[in-house]
């Protein structure tokens, strides 16, 4: 498929689970070669709807194409094209990273097998390791192995589910940068993560909170859609401060960075009379452009948890 053409197009996407919509009739695109970072709190629906448009789950209510097939109907053509890589590692570990491989490429049926897995060792970094055992790995290597075991079979789009979770700084920048390598080769991703600075790096952005999606587009298009305005207040006794300031109508969050507070709110002029008894010394108060970060922050917090009583 070619950059821009519609590689996930969906729309109403629902899925109930005692009788509680945890997808809630999501609507979501795609693009060939895109980076599409998928955010949201724990038990957001994130990993539900991924499943759904793999076609591990059959999804209760909605339509669209997912590579082209119809992300109902044609499930398994769908399965083939699309590699998932799970939140947790789901290999063999007492099989070594040549085996584990092996065993994928046999279960895609992959004619040259042996070709595909010997390719895929070196192009991703692993030659010399092969013959080890996938338990002895570090966590940056279980997440190299299971990259490569999602491209073996040459998918167009890749569905990862938190996958860079417990692992070092330096392995998730590599990991993001090979992400990018391979995006700029045409490959689509769907990404899953909890970190801001790896949703600054996709190149679109949708966020899920309780099965509902609340916002997307690119991280400015993002931060604008919720609309915050943000002051930055440096000085002694921030925490004292912050519960102060939480206290305070027009004032939706006091949250702690560094050294300062980040306090923000939809409604510029409450916020403004807000804060107004505290704007002295010894407190600096500045405005501040508003951060992805603050705008997330936002979303959970009006959100509505679907299974609270």
């Amino acid at each position: 498929m070619k950059n821009g053409e519609l590689i996930v197009d969906v729309r109403g996407m629902t899925k109930h689970y005692d009788g509680r919509a945890v997808v809630d009739h999501v609507d979501l695109q795609v693009r060939a070669g895109e980076i599409y970072g998928f955010l949201g709190p724990n038990g957001s629906g994130k990993t539900t709807f991924l499943r759904m448009l793999c076609g591990l789950l059959r999804a209760d209510e909605g339509s669209g194409t997912c590579l082209g097939h119809d992300v109902i109907r044609e499930s398994e053509a769908i399965k083939r094209e699309v590699g998932y890589m799970t939140q947790r590692f789901s290999f063999w570990e007492d099989l070594s990273i040549e085996e584990n491989l092996d065993f994928v490429a046999r279960m895609y049926e992959l004619k040259k097998r042996r070709q595909a897995v010997r390719e895929s060792i070196e192009q991703l970094g692993l030659a010399g390791r092969e013959k080890q055992l996938a338990g002895q790995l570090s966590g940056g290597w279980k997440q190299r192995l299971a990259l490569t075991a999602c491209l073996i079979h040459n998918p167009k789009l890749l569905l990862l589910d938190e996958p860079t979770a417990g692992v070092d700084p330096k392995a998730r920048r590599d990991f993001w940068e090979q992400i990018h390598r391979l995006a700029a080769k045409g490959l689509t991703f769907l990404i899953t993560t909890h970190y801001m600075d790896e949703a600054e790096r996709c190149h679109r952005l949708a966020y899920i909170a309780y099965g509902k999606l609340l916002a997307h587009g690119t991280v400015d298009e993002v931060i604008g859609q919720v609309g915050l305005t943000t002051w930055s207040v440096s000085g002694p006794g921030l925490p004292h401060l912050a519960e102060e300031l939480r206290a305070r109508q027009g004032i939706q969050q006091a949250v702690a960075f560094g050294n300062a507070l980040h306090v923000s709110s939809d409604d510029a002029a409450a916020l403004e009379q807000a804060i107004a008894p505290f704007r002295h010394a010894p407190y600096d108060w500045r405005k501040i452009p508003s951060g992805l970060e603050d705008a997330f922050i936002s979303l959970m917090e009006v959100s509505k948890d679907n299974f609270a009583k």
